[in-house]
């Protein structure tokens, strides 16, 4: 019988994951040091925490469900009391890229993140398609990453993995480098601030006289069929000729010539250095 340790299991993602955890025939120990959070899992039904120097005391499995900026120094700090051959997870890959994970061969590192729901999908309930972040009703992919260790660790990580972001379609298995790519330089430094430009346009054209309700429904709208188009989700789907050129005009305006350089190891590495010390 596999035990987990579960750090921070009354946290935002800590609460995801025990009450998806709970499902399984995994052995569970939660670790949580906040009044709140404890309040929280004991009204979710697990009102037993431990310490966490007994929680990973001969525990197979370590999830630290933690924020990016306590990684290295929670890490550090229970090393010493994890046996050899102990699979240590991650839920995302800025800590370990950034080299804020002790040096310990006799440890396995295993990084996983969820992809989130699709924007194109094929849910039916009203649940699963209000279920934007996932691992509750909707489907969604994950992407894992095997730091260090044996193979056999890579098999056990996914399956804890999709036992925790349930339920999984896909599981996607990468380089940690390339999970520093997905995150943050593709979804958050990129995709994220576009997304964020995008909602600072449409209040801009209310402010110039369009009716808030018609702009929210053409923007969201003329987003879905837009993504489609570029992502080759529509076949048959093609920007009309003044669409083409309003882009092409467009590019110059709103992004400097060389905004491919946040993918670049320098700045990669810059970042995930600012998410696990924000400077203030």
């Amino acid at each position: 019988m596999t035990t987990i340790a579960l750090m921070g299991a009354g946290g935002k993602m800590g609460l995801r994951l025990a009450a998806n955890l709970s499902r399984t025939g995994y052995t569970m120990r939660h670790v949580e040091i906040s009044d709140k959070g404890q309040a929280l899992l004991a009204q979710r039904g697990i009102a037993h925490v431990l310490p966490w120097q007994e929680a990973v005391s001969g525990a197979d499995v370590v999830i630290l469900a933690l924020p990016d900026t306590r990684i290295g120094e929670v890490a550090h700090e229970i090393a010493p009391r994890l046996a050899a051959g102990t699979l240590v997870m991650i839920l995302d890959a800025a800590a370990p890229y950034a080299g804020e994970l002790p040096q310990r061969r006799d440890l396995s590192y295993f990084i996983t993140h969820p992809c989130h729901p699709p924007l194109f999908n094929d849910e039916v309930t009203q649940a699963a398609k209000e279920d934007f972040f996932g691992g509750i009703s909707a489907k969604q992919n994950i992407v894992c990453a095997l730091m260090q260790g044996p193979e056999e660790h890579y098999a056990l990580g996914e399956a804890i993995a999709r036992a925790m972001y349930a339920p999984v379609m896909r599981s996607h298995r990468c380089s940690l480098k390339a999970m520093a790519v997905l995150e943050p330089a593709l979804s958050e430094t990129v995709g994220a601030t576009c997304v964020a430009f995008m909602r600072e346009a449409l209040d801009e054209a209310v402010r110039r006289g369009a009716p808030p309700e018609a702009a929210r429904d053409f923007m969201l709208g003329h987003m879905q069929i837009e993504i489609a188009i570029l992502f080759n989700l529509f076949k048959e789907g093609v920007f009309s000729d003044g669409a083409k050129r309003a882009i092409e005009k467009a590019k110059a305006k709103l992004f400097q010539p060389d905004w491919k350089r946040v993918f670049d190891d320098d700045e990669l590495m810059a970042s995930v250095k600012d998410i696990t010390h924000p400077q203030a």
